[in-house]
């Protein structure tokens, strides 16, 4: 399955080179680690994951197949965005169209680069975007429920539940609350998620500091820090600059770097990272001699679904699955050795896929 991460920001914090930078490094990776530009603002980048290349060591994998990401760069959005201010409706289009959002605010001080709106302030950055979506999602709710009157009316048992739950979004949004703070039962999720609210979407928060606080950041991205914590939202700090240098060198110049700035790994990979586990995702693998890959599922995946993800035949067919641990593998040196160490199990359609397994499935075609 794949997954969109929408970058945004207002104008001038650093998003399009973050992006850039994403793309480069994309592009650099080896061929196994393919780039693929969809769109001149899209980019698919490989899930970095250690655990992979070492099972493709253990199985003598010819290819190696990582997990995927789409980034996408969002036009930058500007006050009055909801009423389509600037590039407003396009930004709000294409918000609609990723699962996630990753927002870079601007936690450096720099007079060559002008902020859109004269001053470095993250939070109010951040504020600024989240109130733009808000009011594009209570002009959304107040429509929707116009639409709904005569059904409800009448007693559809779909418009009222729909009602109910726009009604709660409505109240939240009113009080300067994203839709995604209202807690909603596991009966009404799927209808909540078909609102498809912009505020709905989970946040990311993505601090751009100078190059010398790319290791430990700064006094902004520690506020941002807090802010985040009290959403419940994730941070990631990131320097554009170095993640821009980082792209442009090969591995072993980029390992060099890397250290003499104090950094243990380049912040792109802690970006998507970040992403992966912010949509609750998580990866199991297969791996042969012809290759080894990652595979993207959600937490909680049942045996046939996960199947699934390979060929639809697979779970239509599914009799049941061979799994090994990736700890178990990688400490016993591939499948044959975990299978004569009593570690290879049989699962069947109830198993609930952990992350790292390592999974053989059999199936009726």
């Amino acid at each position: 399955m794949g997954f969109r991460m929408g970058i945004v920001g207002l104008p001038n914090v650093g998003k399009s080179t973050l992006f850039n930078a994403l793309t480069r490094t994309a592009a650099a990776q080896a061929a196994n680690f393919p780039f693929c530009t969809i769109e001149p603002n899209v980019g698919e980048v490989a899930v970095p994951d250690a655990r992979l290349d070492r099972l493709a060591e253990i199985a003598k994998s010819k290819q190696v197949i990582p997990a995927r990401m789409t980034f996408v760069d969002i036009a930058g959005l500007v006050k009055g965005a909801s009423k389509g201010e600037g590039l407003g409706n396009q930004f709000l289009a294409n918000i609609r169209e990723v699962d996630a959002i990753a927002h870079v605010l601007r936690c450096f001080e720099d007079g060559d680069v002008t902020h859109v709106e004269g001053r470095v302030d993250p939070i109010a950055d951040a504020e600024t975007i989240e109130t733009e979506l808000m009011l594009a999602d209570l002009e959304s709710v107040e429509k929707r429920l116009q639409n709904l009157s005569r059904k409800v009316r009448g007693g559809d048992k779909e418009a009222v539940a729909q009602e109910r739950l726009l009604l709660a979004a409505r109240d939240a949004l009113s009080e300067g609350r994203p839709a995604r703070t209202v807690e909603v039962s596991d009966e009404d999720r799927k209808v909540w998620t078909s609102l498809q609210l912009l505020t709905l979407k989970p946040v990311l928060y993505v601090c751009n500091v100078e190059e010398e606080s790319a290791a430990t950041g700064n006094a902004q991205s520690a506020r941002v820090a807090e802010m985040a914590a009290e959403q419940g939202a994730a941070t990631v700090v990131i320097s554009a600059r170095i993640e821009e240098e980082i792209s442009q060198l090969d591995a072993e110049e980029q390992a060099v770097f890397l250290e003499e700035m104090g950094l243990k790994e380049a912040g792109l990979d802690r970006l998507i990272r970040a992403g992966y586990d912010l949509l609750g995702l998580m990866t199991y693998f297969t791996a042969g001699p012809k290759e080894a890959r990652a595979w993207t599922i959600r937490k909680g995946t049942l045996a046939p679904q996960a199947a699934g993800v390979i060929h639809g035949d697979f779970e239509k067919g599914f009799i049941r699955a061979e799994t090994i641990s990736y700890t178990d593998y990688d400490a016993l040196g591939g499948e044959a050795a975990a299978r004569d160490a009593g570690k290879l199990r049989v699962e069947g359609k109830g198993y609930e896929v952990k992350d790292g397994d390592v999974l053989h499935f059999l199936f009726n075609a």
